[in-house]
């Protein structure tokens, strides 16, 4: 009797210690205060801007816009790609995937420029459990002609893509497993073993492995330094690119928030979109919940290794919840989100 009560004893005891390290692990405890918010410039409605790049030259930022939580298809809004001047006052983001005949609730997105007229842009897919990759080219900023669809069986679960050519990217798996034990292991017990994979315009190879549900990436060509961030992790790692496209990793960097995606600004400092807390994050993805935690960050990668992080905006839900992308475009700061209504531009 009494070995018994010393096994459910210690049982207990494992299951309490594997409580508490799911709460810790995932943010529950942090207290969110809102810092910055009056930087707010503006708020403007569109579902589910979960990614968005901007072209520094064009002087306009590309958003990827889904409406997450809903029965498709949902006449009132359209799923797709927005373009937005920037330049323009007041501007608002205006549909330029209107044309694309396939199903597309686009997800993670990234683009590289062609020439002074055009841009190829990489588009994350997903449309009743089949995972692609739209490929386009957008002419004159704002019209867009569909090129191709590439698929592969390690498109698993991509989540975002970084473009390095007009036929070349890498993308991001936030999950490795199928299973329900194995779902729940990367999700609560932050098992590490999510895969990178790279596409050279011929094959697919698996590049970096191990990360705690890799999300965002992205590349600093001049350095050659690919950043993907461990939303699981709570960091972000860094891999110098070596010539045959493989990743070494340099550094993993802690980032006491639950990191989403990566924009670089024109200094090469990364811009992040976070998750404080991530398990107010899955209620309210499950609508539990009306609202969850923002967090935009700024981290400084340096070349001797070091780095400086700085928290720069954070919201309780209340302005915005759920950030998952921040774009810098001078003096401002454009932050979407996984499935609130609106997104918004901050001062920089």
């Amino acid at each position: 009797m009494k070995r018994l009560l010393y096994s459910l004893s210690a049982l207990v005891l494992l299951l309490c210690v594997y409580a508490a390290y799911i709460l810790n692990s995932t943010g529950f405890f942090r207290k969110v205060e809102n810092t910055n918010t009056q930087a707010i410039l503006q708020s403007i409605p569109l579902y589910g801007t979960e990614d968005l790049t901007v072209s520094q030259q064009g002087e306009f930022v590309l958003i990827s816009a889904t409406k997450r939580g809903v029965q498709y298809p949902d006449a009132d809004h359209q799923d797709g790609l927005y373009f937005m001047d920037l330049q323009e006052e007041g501007a608002r983001p205006k549909l330029i995937s209107g044309n694309f005949k396939k199903a597309f609730h686009p997800h993670g997105i990234d683009m590289v420029r062609l020439d002074s007229s055009r841009h190829r842009l990489f588009v994350i897919n997903h449309v009743d459990e089949v995972n692609s990759v739209e490929v386009f080219t957008l002419h004159n900023r704002d019209s867009l002609v569909f090129e191709e669809t590439l698929t592969d069986k390690q498109m698993f679960s991509p989540n975002d893509i970084v473009a390095l050519g007009d036929r070349e990217f890498y993308f991001t798996n936030d999950k490795n497993a199928s299973s329900t034990w194995g779902k729940f292991q990367e999700n609560y017990l932050g098992k590490a073993a999510c895969k990178i994979t790279h596409y050279n315009g011929q094959e697919y190879r698996t590049v970096a492995d191990g990360l705690a549900y890799a999300n965002g990436i992205n590349y600093d060509a001049e350095r050659e330094l690919m950043y993907i961030a461990s939303s699981r992790g709570f960091s972000v790692n860094v891999y110098h690119r070596e010539s045959n496209g493989d990743l070494t990793l340099l550094k993993s960097i802690p980032c006491d928030t639950g990191v989403d995606n990566i924009e670089l600004d024109t200094n090469g400092d990364l811009w992040i979109g976070c998750h404080p807390n991530l398990m107010a994050f899955k209620s309210y993805s499950q609508g539990k919940k009306a609202k969850a935690p923002s967090e935009i960050i700024r981290l400084v990668y340096k070349q001797d290794g070091s780095h400086i992080l700085e928290s720069f905006f954070v919201d309780d839900g209340t302005n915005i919840s759920a950030s998952s992308t921040a774009a810098v475009f001078q003096n401002k700061v454009i932050v979407g989100n996984v499935m609130d209504d609106h997104f918004v531009i901050l001062k920089r």
